[in-house]
């Protein structure tokens, strides 16, 4: 043994040798830690009785509670339907009164649980004591010790050198005092404090409307409110105003929720004792509240029955209520919904009965009448500003870059002024800039009451960013145009008009209160630079002596109206045109590739031909092969896309043709679906090129070949002189091959390993080097397959389509495809 441990041991038994009792139990468990041999010595030694010793550790141990009945826990597909099923009732509940849910019932909502810790609070003097209670007993003064003695079943405590003593049934404080006299009587010198260690537990029940009903196991100390948490709350259902607490059988007290939750009175929270038993009833009579109060919910009655009880419950009325009229919803005696109304400024609208199913509303007061202007856009602070008389524009906006955003419109602004006399509105067009740097001046506009200020976003700053969007002049001028149609009478026409052609912002706009054209165009953002200044044309409904309606169309230099100079004042629904320069900034180019002396891209005139361009360009290279160049041009890849798009369209109509009638014959409607299929890839991988073919030689030559006039977007693109002959199509290996002088599309044929079995031999044809096409077996120049070839030609082999269904069809696509990836391969090896 470790002789230190052995040391410290004989040093807690030598005080302890003339009476075991007095051990505490943890002295006697670290003495029992050691080897039997080791205790007998020790004991002997100090002349201490075993037996005792451990019989009287076995005394100040504490009762243990034994659970008799284990609760049985729900599966969590149990709690998730029993958490849904409350839901369901509780949206039941709000749906029938306007969305109302029912006051105070979160408070207590939680999971249940078997056991309260509320231990770690004041014991007050008047706790009662009871058997599994521990008292905590320090002594000090000529003899210093701690005491734990737990109360046993039979009432009593062990206390050292004196015996049992019976507490049990006793209040803390009566106990209190019984030990400190006890222990003055027998200890001369020494004085006690006595406290409260651990706590008993007990068991109450929970019942009626509660969440989770059942028996739970709280803590001496519970009340409650205490036993209310344990089992998860009180349903919806349940009443908060009338929680019963019995006891044998007996009614001992009542608790009213209300007065802890709206007046934190917790006087009639009752604490419990074991085998009480709280009931929850159902709930009595609700009214609901909405609108301006603190709390809108659904309350309970009880002994309130007016309107002032009801708003006292719900926290008061909010400063924006408006207690005039209050609407009352209620069931008549003819079980009809009828509303009533009270005055809450007068005491008899505050002593107004309410009655049970009742939902007062509170309304909100009005928004601000008067005395104030309203910025709205883009500015750093929109809202409502105080109004003053006298102020002017540059009196609630006096910087341009610190009270406007960085997307407004510096240049632009509207008033949109209210009548009060016949609450018809009109608008004033303001130049901004100017109104700000020249303050007091004709352009900084005064301002009236109710007057609203627009300050739009300008569209080139707002590019690439949503900010500044709803700011645009179609979304701030939408309101105002909506309201002058609505106000328009035969008396007074609608005062808008609309703005057309190069103008920054077309669209419709409040006709100007100057009636100018040059109003019109600044509140427009002002002339684009491809405006033409000679004329502008007004649209102008009008009607004649017989009152039928027309349109007369009135001609005007708007050189002359921008300058001020111009006498047509602008009326009701007038329809301004701004014309724009012909062909302004239209620039048409050609791109020059290839053997071109200088090769770029060429802007042309109208009208001006290819050879023209070609000359500016410094003609061609002594490398050029002008039979070769391919010319391609952006309409004709616009037809060819549209081609390959019907052409697709068509095959997957085929094909799914040739897929529904199945293999009838011998397999070989599978290998019809194949090639349909490869024919289909074909199409969807080409690409359109739009080649056009020309004689470039005699384009260049001037011998009466009609010239080719240029369109935007053309390109010429001139080869270098070839040595190849390419063989596409149906043949074993399709390749290039050296030009040989001397051989023949036979002879080529048979170079690249003769056609396959798909192959349609009587339809070979030749693509020239400028993509024009020629038949050997048909052709005057040839006469047979045996006919020559020229450098840059290209012999095509065709599928044999005649043995297949569809053969115009097929045949068709399948010479756009070669098309396709003739012109591309010829423009992609130049």
């Amino acid at each position: 043994m470790n002789l230190k441990k052995l040391l410290f041991t004989a040093s807690l038994l030598l005080p302890l040798a003339a009476n075991a009792q007095s051990i505490t139990p943890a002295q006697i468990e670290q003495f029992k830690s050691l080897p039997k041999a080791q205790q007998e010595a020790l004991a002997s030694q100090y002349g201490i009785d075993l037996d005792s010793l451990q019989s009287s550790g076995q005394q100040n141990q504490r009762p243990r509670a034994v659970q008799v009945v284990e609760p049985v826990p729900n599966t969590p597909e149990e709690e998730r339907e029993k958490a849904r099923d409350e839901k369901q009732e509780e949206q039941k509940i709000a749906a029938k009164n306007g969305g109302l849910k029912p006051f105070g019932y979160d408070l207590f909502r939680g999971s249940p649980t078997t056991f309260a810790p509320v231990t770690e609070i004041p014991i007050p003097s008047e706790y009662t004591l009871g058997p599994g209670d521990v008292l905590r007993i320090q002594l000090w003064g000529k003899e210093n010790k701690s005491l734990e003695l737990p109360i046993s079943r039979d009432g009593t405590i062990s206390f050292p050198q004196s015996g049992p003593m019976s507490v049990a049934g006793m209040s803390f404080d009566e106990a209190r005092q019984q030990i400190r006299k006890q222990v003055s009587e027998q200890y001369i010198g020494v004085q006690a404090s006595v406290s409260l260690g651990e706590l008993r537990s007990m068991r109450v029940f929970v019942l009626g409307e509660a969440r989770n009903p059942g028996s739970y196991s709280v803590s001496s100390l519970s009340t409650i409110t205490n036993a209310l948490y344990v089992s998860g709350g009180i349903k919806q259902t349940g009443s908060l105003r009338n929680l019963q607490l019995k006891r044998n059988g007996k009614l001992v007290g009542t608790l009213d929720l209300y007065d802890l939750l709206l007046r934190g009175d917790s006087s009639h929270d009752n604490r419990l004792q074991p085998g009480d038993v709280i009931f929850i009833p159902p709930v009595g009579k609700r009214a609901g509240i909405e609108g301006e109060v603190y709390r809108p919910a659904l309350y309970e009655l009880r002994n309130e029955n007016t309107l002032a009880d009801l708003v006292r419950m719900a926290g008061g009325l909010t400063p924006q209520a408006y207690p005039q009229r209050i609407n009352i919803e209620r069931t008549s005696e003819d079980f009809l919904r009828i509303i009533a109304e009270a005055d809450y400024t007068v005491a008899e609208g505050k002593n107004a009965r309410i009655q049970a199913g009742d939902r007062a509303n509170i309304p909100s007061i009005s928004d601000i009448t008067g005395q104030y202007i309203e910025i709205s856009g883009a500015a750093t602070r929109a809202g409502r500003f105080a109004w003053m008389p006298g102020m002017r524009v540059s009196s609630v906006i006096k910087n341009l870059d610190a009270d406007l955003t960085p997307v407004a419109d510096k240049r632009y602004a509207a008033i949109v002024r209210t009548d009060e006399k016949t609450d018809t509105i009109s608008v004033l067009n303001l130049r901004l800039r100017k109104a700000i740097q020249n303050p007091g001046s004709a352009f900084d506009l005064p301002l009236e009451e109710k007057d609203q200020l627009l300050i739009f976003s300008d569209a080139g700053k707002v590019e690439g960013g949503e900010e500044g969007r709803e700011f645009t002049r179609e979304s701030l001028f939408e309101p105002v145009l909506r309201r002058l149609k609505s106000q328009a009478t035969p008396s007074s026409p609608q005062k808008t008009i609309r703005i057309t052609g190069p103008v920054r912002y077309p669209g419709e706009y409040p006709l100007p209160a100057s009636g100018q054209l040059s109003d019109a165009i600044f509140v427009a953002g002002g002339l684009r630079d491809s405006a033409s200044l000679f004329n502008a044309e007004v649209a102008r409904y009008t009607t004649d002596k017989n009152g039928i309606g027309k349109t007369d169309i009135l001609n005007v230099s708007l050189a002359d109206a921008m300058a001020g100079n111009g006498n047509l004042a602008l009326q009701s629904r007038d329809r301004i045109l701004i014309k724009s320069i012909p062909e302004f900034a239209k620039t048409s180019t050609i791109e020059l590739k290839g053997e071109v002396r200088y090769p770029g891209e060429y802007t042309f005139r109208d009208g001006e031909t290819l050879k023209e361009v070609i000359e500016r360009a410094g003609g061609l290279t002594d490398n050029a092969f002008p039979k070769g160049a391919v010319f391609t041009r952006a309409k004709l890849r616009e037809l060819e896309a549209q081609r390959l798009r019907e052409a697709e369209e068509r095959l997957q109509g085929d094909l799914l043709g040739v897929q529904l009638e199945g293999d009838s014959f011998g397999g070989q409607n599978a290998q019809r679906v194949d090639e349909v299929k490869g024919l289909l890839e074909d199409v969807q991988s080409s690409r359109p090129v739009g080649r056009m073919v020309i004689d470039l030689p005699q384009v260049l030559a001037d011998t009466g070949y009609q010239s080719i006039r240029l369109q935007d977007g053309d390109t010429l693109t001139v080869p270098t002189i070839p040595q190849a002959v390419s063989v596409f199509g149906e043949v074993q290996f399709p390749t290039s091959h050296l030009y040989t002088a001397g051989l023949t599309v036979d002879d080529y044929l048979e170079r690249s390993g003769g056609p396959t079995r798909q192959a349609d031999e009587s339809r070979v044809y030749v693509v020239k080097a400028d993509g024009s096409v020629m038949l050997p077996e048909k052709s005057r120049w040839f006469g047979s397959r045996s006919q020559q070839l020229a450098p840059g030609d290209t012999v095509i082999v065709p599928i044999d389509v005649d043995r297949l269904n569809q053969l115009e069809l097929w045949t068709n696509v399948s010479q756009i495809v070669y098309q396709m990836a003739l012109g591309a391969a010829a423009v992609g090896n130049l």
